[in-house]
């Protein structure tokens, strides 16, 4: 299993990155399956270095603020008029809602919307897609959120999206080989409750889920990344780095 960061600034597109867009890929009886986690302002263009777009299986949203989903906008104009002709549907997976969430955005009627390119799915259930296995856990944020916990070939990452600390965070992130963890505030703040980790909560989430390597990502560009990066030094021995744009991770 592969994971890219194609975007990984937190709550707006920022100069070094696009917002939150994380690609999964795993090989498995003679093809390369590719999953997106989350498609933010500005990732569309960023995953065309990686990856042709069209050959993405499935898109998964972590919750639908616009950092983490307006993308899908854009990516149903690709699907819908590329010049090859519009490929087969693919699936969208996303909180309740957000097949009219995404239709409203782009000021399409909700019928059909972007039914014509995507197969809208809301959670209820883990979701398979060839070797890799999707796990959605409802984590604490202001709208409805998920973490996703993606496992093939016997290993396991786990993607925080936004969320406060949680059971369900925890349960995501339980002995995951690699944790990508927002730490959109800083410790010390008078920050909201409820809302988004600290460096030091992501580094205390990781130690206590057993992670093998944490990736600390979703840092605004108004906050210096060295002092997230410092502060889950102080709550978490293991490999910790920032995310950044092009980053690949093997598991």
């Amino acid at each position: 299993m592969r994971v890219t960061a194609v975007g990984c600034s937190g709550s707006y597109p920022g100069p070094d990155s696009p917002a939150s867009c994380y690609l999964v890929e795993a090989d498995h009886e003679g093809r390369t399956w590719r999953i997106v986690l989350d498609l933010g302002n500005g990732a569309l263009g960023a995953l065309h270095r990686h990856v042709d777009p069209l050959a993405i299986d499935a898109v998964f949203l972590s919750h639908l603020h616009a950092d983490h989903c307006l993308d899908l906008c854009s990516y149903y104009v690709l699907r819908r008029y590329h010049p090859r002709g519009s490929p087969p549907r693919i699936p969208v997976f996303g909180p309740a809602g957000v097949a009219g969430r995404l239709a409203a955005a782009y000021d399409l009627p909700p019928e059909p919307g972007m039914s014509g390119e995507f197969d809208f799915q809301e959670y209820d259930a883990a979701v398979r897609v060839g070797p890799l296995l999707v796990e959605p856990v409802p984590v604490e944020h202001p709208v409805p959120a998920y973490a996703l916990r993606v496992s093939g070939d016997g290993r396991v990452m786990a993607y925080s999206g936004d969320t406060a600390v949680c059971d369900g965070l925890l349960q995501a992130a339980a002995d995951a080989d690699l944790l990508l963890a927002e730490s959109s505030f800083l410790d010390g703040a008078e920050n909201p409750p409820g809302v988004h980790l600290t460096g030091a909560q992501a580094g205390s989430v990781a130690t206590t889920a057993g992670v093998g390597r944490l990736v600390l990502t979703h840092i605004p560009p108004w906050h210096d990344p060295q002092v997230s990066l410092a502060a889950a030094r102080t709550t978490y021995d293991g490999s910790v780095e920032l995310a950044r744009t092009g980053a690949v991770y093997h598991l």
